[in-house]
């Protein structure tokens, strides 16, 4: 990895209409999904262990939209 690529991944980046609103869906689904495992699945490590990994998926999908035009 080269310096440009480090300074991409440790820079703030603005998200302008279009990539907050791709990002909003993202977390819109991720959120839906993350309701479903909590009405479907007993209360225990491996349901948080899966909402914990949909809020992960969540963070690098909108990190990928940021990051990339």
């Amino acid at each position: 990895m080269d310096d440009s690529d480090l300074q991409n991944r440790f820079t703030h980046h603005m998200l302008d209409g279009e990539r907050e609103e791709r990002c909003q869906r993202i977390r819109f689904a991720m959120l839906s999904a993350a309701r479903l495992v909590n009405g479907e699945c007993p209360e225990s490590r491996e349901k948080s262990l899966a909402v914990t990994h949909l809020e992960d998926a969540a963070m690098w999908a909108s990190a990928a939209i940021a990051r990339r035009k």
